[in-house]
Formats: structure tokens, C-alpha cells, sequence
């Protein structure tokens, strides 16, 4: 510690300036990849639950490259642990570590499916940049329930009431078997879920 003040107290101000500047722009999280899209020849916009943050967009540069050695970890459904720095529009990962990637449901089509389900609601319903740590861990038990359970159907149910009611678009004092779930998401969101035509095949 001594050895690297000392070597800090032998820069130039200009220097010791642009070294806390960067680590002021640079940051840590933990999160779950939720979506992601091409951008460019070689990138990836990838949108991101996070525990921190709660959903935030991220640009994840060269990673469609095969050389890549983030791509693996930033898989959709990834649990990751990310290292970004602050860019002028969005954040850039820098460094990321799976922590856990569902690999149990990937394996399994029915299950990828619900999967997009559940990624599409979190996606939709919560609001950008807003710390919301109850969602993030209960995106975080629901796709280990997935991975593990058999009866899907229950488990989704159970999390799209629970995510509703988190989100202050649900009252518990209502009755769960009266509401139509899908319904009364699209009611919120506007529009069809895409989703659904994907579950479609599989129920």
C-alpha cells in the first residue's frame, strides 16, 4: 500500500487527475441478462436486471467476435457479475463472470420458453435506472424454480402476480384465480405479448 502511494505522490497532477476520473466512471454490479440485440458489426446492446441499478441497458463492445472472451458470460438468462464504465450514452461492460447461467432450462425448450416469458415482463413492466432489489430476487428465485420444478405453468403464475404486486400494479387483497394474468399485462403494457405465441406451441 505504502509502495503505491508513493508511486501515485511521483505523478504528474494532470495524471493523478485522469486515474480518479476513470475510477470515478467505473463500477461493479451483479445482474441477470434479460435481452440483448446486434448493434453494429461486432457489439451487442444487452439490457440487464440488476441488483444495484435495476434495469439498465448496457453496450458489451467486440463481444460477437469469436475471439470474445466476455461473450460466454453475458449469454441471455445469465446470472453475471459485470464490470462496466460509465460511457457518454450507455455504460460499457469492460469485464464479466458468470455467476450462475440456468443451464438446466436452456437445455429444455418448454422451459426457454416461459423463460422468455418471465424476461419479456421484467423487460416491460419495470421502469429503467430505478433500484428495485425485490424484483431482482425474485427474477433471481423464479429461474432457479424454473431450472429445478416440473409444474412451469404454477411457478410463472406465481411470479407474474408477485411481480405485479411489487410493482404497485397489483393489490394481494384481490383475488389471484379471478385475474387474467395475460390480460391484464397487456392492459398495462399496450400491446400484445410476444411471448405468448412462442408459449403457444408449447402448452
Amino acid at each position: 500500500m505504502e509502495k503505491r502511494l508513493r508511486s501515485l505522490n511521483c505523478l504528474p497532477i494532470k495524471s493523478l487527475s485522469l486515474i480518479f476520473k476513470t475510477a470515478l466512471r467505473s463500477f461493479k454490479t451483479e445482474g441477470i441478462i434479460i435481452k440483448r440485440r446486434n448493434f453494429g458489426e461486432a457489439d451487442r446492446i444487452l439490457t440487464v436486471l440488476t441488483k444495484r441499478f435495476g434495469k439498465i441497458k448496457v453496450k458489451a463492445v467486440g463481444v460477437r467476435r469469436i475471439t470474445s472472451r466476455r461473450s460466454p458470460h453475458i449469454e441471455l438468462l445469465n446470472f453475471s457479475r459485470l464490470s462496466l464504465h460509465k460511457g457518454h450514452a450507455l455504460p460499457i461492460l469492460t469485464e464479466a463472470e458468470t455467476i450462475a447461467d440456468f443451464s438446466s432450462i436452456k437445455e429444455n425448450l418448454t422451459k426457454v420458453g416461459f423463460a422468455y416469458h418471465i424476461c419479456e415482463l421484467v423487460d416491460g413492466l419495470c421502469p429503467e435506472n430505478q433500484e428495485n432489489r425485490r424484483a431482482f430476487f425474485l427474477l433471481k428465485d423464479v429461474l432457479s424454480q424454473l431450472a429445478e420444478e416440473e409444474d412451469i405453468a404454477s411457478v410463472v403464475h406465481e411470479f407474474e402476480i408477485e411481480l405485479l404486486t411489487i410493482l404497485g400494479y397489483y393489490k394481494p387483497s384481490w383475488k389471484v384465480h379471478s385475474v387474467n394474468t395475460t390480460v391484464f399485462i397487456e392492459s398495462i403494457l399496450e400491446r400484445r405479448l410476444k411471448s405468448k405465441r412462442l408459449l403457444s406451441r408449447f402448452l
